[in-house]
C-alpha cells in the first residue's frame, strides 16, 4: 500500500468539526468504552456518537415520543441502530438464526434488509451493545466500516439466473472489503474485549496504511453489477465494477467512478450524480484499482464542508480526464478502453428459478425489508422455520428483497410447503408496481427524516394501485421508491417516480429515470402531500397507457411527453 500523498484538498475553508474527532480519536477509540460505561444516560457524548459510526452503528432516539418525554423532563428514548458488513448480502442459515435472536433479545423485534445487501437492527440500548456484537461476532458477522468515513458494505449482483459468474463475483466482493477494511482494533477492543494492542508510540503508517488518522473526508461505496441485470443499481456507487463476461467465463470490469445520490433540499451545490465509465482492468487488478481510486478520494476530497465532499464532487470539480490521469500515475500502468456491456433492469425476478449444480433457488417479495411478524402475516416466523432446515444460503438484494439460495431438490419441497403454509411472497399476488417499489426506513427512528417512509409507502401504493388497474397497467413493471429526506438512501432519484420527503405529509415528486437505472429522474411537483400526488399522476398514468409506443418504459414516456426533461448529467439535476 502506498504511503499517504500529501497533497492541498479543495475545500473552502477550515476542516470540519469531524476532521478534528477522527484526528483525536486514536483511530476511532475516542471515549467510547467511558461513554458506554456511564449509567446515567442511554446515549453516548457527541464526540463518540459519531465514532459509533465507524463501528457499524447509529445513536438514534424514537420521534414518536420525542416531545412526550421532552414534556416529562426526561432525556430522549436513545437506542442504537446496527448495521451489519456483509459483502454481496450473503449469509448463512445460521447467521439468519443469529440475526432474529438478537432482533428479539436486544432490538425491537424486527429486521432491517438494507438497499445495500445487509441486515439492519433498531431498538438496541446502549447496555445491550456489547451483547449483541458479540452475539454477531461468535456467528462470524461483524460491523466494522458498515458507517462511517471508510468504504462501506460491498454489493454485488444477486440474480442466481448467472450462477457460474455469480461465484467468482461474489468471491471479488467479499475480497475489495475485506482488502479495504480499516485495520484499527478499536473495534475488537470495544466490543469483543480484545487485549489493547495500539500505544501511542506507533506511527500512522502502521495502524492505518491506506486510510491514515483521518479515513476518509466522507462515506464511499462500491458495488458489483452482472448485466444485463443492473439490481445494485451501479451508478449510484462511487466506484461501480460492471462485469464483463464472454462465453461464461469473466473478463474483467468496466469502472464507473463518481455516483453519489444524497443532496440538500435547498442547496443546488448538491446534487445527485451518475458513475462515468473511464476504462477496463483484468480481475486480477481490481483490488488495486479499487485501493488507488480510494487514495485519490482521501487525498483530494473536500475536508471542510462535508456536503461537499463525497466523491462525486471531488470529480465533478476537477474533471473526469484529471482522475483518470491521477489514477494511471498512482497504478504505473492504464486502464483498457471500456468494453461493450447493456443493462435491461435494476429489479430483482421473483418466485424459483433452477440454477447450475441442480439447485433453485426462492427470491421473496420483501416489502421495505422488514421482516416482522404483524397478526396477519407471520413473515419472521416463516423466515425462521426455513433457516432451520435450510442448508443453503439467503441472499439480501439490493432491492430489500430475500433469496432463499442453493435449496437442493429435497428440500425444495418442505421449504415450498413453509412458503405456502406463512403465505410468504414471491411477487405474483402483489402489483408490479408495489414489486418494484422501495423505501426508506425514515420516522421514527431515523434522526434526518422529514417525512414518513417505510411506513407510508405501502399505503399510497393501495391508492395508485386503483389507479393502475384503471388504466390497465396493473401488470406493468413501474420503479417507484420514497425516502423521508434528500440523502437517498432508497435511491429515490434513479426512480421512475420517486418521492423525497420535504416535510410532514409532503413530498417532492420526480419522475423520468431509466428503468435500468442509468438516467437520473426530474423534479416534477414540489411540497405535495397525498390528494396532490394522486390527482397529478393519474391523468399522466392513464395518458401513459394510451399513447405509448411498444415497450416504452414510464420513465422514457414522461421524458417524450414533455413532462420532464431528461436529466443527462447531475449537474443538470436542478436545471
Amino acid at each position: 500500500m502506498e504511503k499517504n500523498k500529501v497533497v492541498v484538498p479543495a475545500q473552502s475553508g477550515p476542516p470540519s468539526d469531524n476532521e478534528r474527532i477522527k484526528r483525536e480519536s486514536n483511530y476511532l477509540r475516542g471515549t467510547l468504552e467511558e461513554s458506554l460505561a456511564d449509567p446515567l444516560t442511554a446515549a453516548v457524548s457527541a464526540d463518540d456518537a459519531q465514532l459509533t459510526k465507524f463501528h457499524g452503528s447509529y445513536l438514534q432516539d424514537d420521534r414518536d415520543v420525542r416531545n412526550e418525554r421532552r414534556q416529562q423532563k426526561l432525556e430522549p428514548a436513545y437506542s442504537f441502530m446496527v448495521r451489519v458488513r456483509l459483502p454481496g448480502g450473503v449469509a448463512t442459515p445460521k447467521q439468519w438464526l443469529t440475526m432474529d435472536d438478537v432482533a428479539h433479545k436486544y432490538g425491537n423485534g424486527t429486521l432491517r434488509l438494507t438497499t445495500r445487501q445487509t441486515f439492519q437492527l433498531h431498538g438496541i440500548l446502549k447496555w445491550d451493545m456489547k451483547k449483541n456484537m458479540q452475539a454477531m461476532d461468535e456467528a462470524m458477522m461483524d460491523t466494522i466500516a458498515a458507517c462511517g468515513d471508510v468504504n462501506r458494505n460491498v454489493m454485488c449482483n444477486s440474480n442466481p439466473y448467472q450462477t457460474e459468474v455469480h461465484a467468482d463475483v461474489y468471491d471479488w466482493a467479499t475480497k475489495i472489503s475485506e482488502h479495504l477494511l480499516p485495520k484499527t482494533r478499536a473495534y475488537h477492543e470495544i466490543w469483543l474485549n480484545d487485549e489493547k494492542v495500539v500505544d501511542s508510540s506507533q506511527t500512522e503508517d502502521e495502524v492505518e496504511p491506506m486510510y491514515g488518522a483521518l479515513y476518509l473526508p466522507r462515506k464511499f461505496k462500491i458495488g458489483i453489477a452482472v448485466p444485463p441485470s443492473n439490481d445494485i443499481d451501479v451508478f449510484s456507487q462511487d466506484i461501480g465494477f460492471i462485469a464483463i463476461v464472454e462465453d461464461g467465463q469473466l473478463q474483467g470490469f468496466n469502472i464507473s467512478v463518481g455516483g453519489g445520490l444524497g443532496m440538500t433540499h435547498g442547496e443546488t451545490d448538491t446534487y445527485p450524480q451518475l458513475g462515468r465509465v473511464i476504462g477496463f482492468c483484468k480481475p486480477e487488478d481490481v483490488l488495486e484499482v479499487a485501493e488507488k481510486i480510494l487514495t485519490i478520494q482521501r487525498d483530494y476530497g473536500n475536508r471542510s464542508n462535508r456536503k461537499n465532499a463525497r466523491f462525486k464532487y471531488t470529480i465533478d470539480a476537477r474533471g473526469l480526464d484529471w482522475l483518470k490521469d491521477e489514477l494511471h500515475e498512482r497504478l504505473g500502468w492504464n486502464l483498457e478502453e471500456q468494453r461493450d456491456y447493456h443493462f435491461e433492469n435494476n429489479g430483482d425476478s421473483y418466485g424459483w428459478v433452477k440454477g447450475i449444480n441442480n439447485r433453485w433457488h426462492l427470491t421473496l417479495f420483501i416489502q421495505n425489508g422488514r421482516i416482522k411478524d404483524t397478526d396477519d402475516y407471520q413473515l419472521m416466523t416463516g423466515l425462521r422455520e426455513i433457516a432451520n432446515i435450510h442448508t443453503g444460503d439467503f441472499r439480501l438484494t439490493p432491492n430489500q428483497n430475500l433469496i432463499i439460495s442453493n435449496v437442493t431438490p429435497q428440500k425444495k419441497r418442505k421449504i415450498n410447503e413453509l412458503v405456502e403454509k406463512y403465505g410468504l411472497s414471491d411477487g405474483k399476488r402483489d402489483s408490479a408496481l408495489r414489486r418494484n417499489s422501495m423505501a426508506c426506513v425514515a420516522f421514527p427512528t431515523c434522526g434526518l427524516a422529514m417525512a414518513e417512509s417505510e411506513r407510508y409507502l405501502p399505503s399510497l401504493i393501495d391508492k395508485l394501485e386503483i389507479i393502475m388497474e384503471e388504466a390497465g397497467l396493473q401488470d406493468d413493471e413501474i420503479t417507484i421508491r420514497m425516502t423521508g429526506c434528500p440523502n437517498g438512501c432508497a435511491r429515490p432519484t434513479l426512480a421512475e417516480i420517486g418521492f423525497i420527503g420535504k416535510a410532514p405529509g409532503k413530498y417532492n415528486m420526480y419522475m423520468g429515470a431509466g428503468f435500468a437505472g442509468e438516467r437520473l429522474n426530474k423534479l416534477y411537483r414540489e411540497n405535495i402531500g397525498e390528494e396532490e400526488i394522486l390527482e397529478t399522476l393519474r391523468p399522466i398514468l392513464l395518458e401513459y397507457a394510451k399513447e405509448r409506443q411498444e415497450g416504452e418504459h414510464f420513465g422514457d414516456y414522461v421524458i417524450r411527453a414533455g413532462y420532464v426533461k431528461e436529466v443527462e448529467s447531475g449537474l443538470d439535476f436542478h436545471n
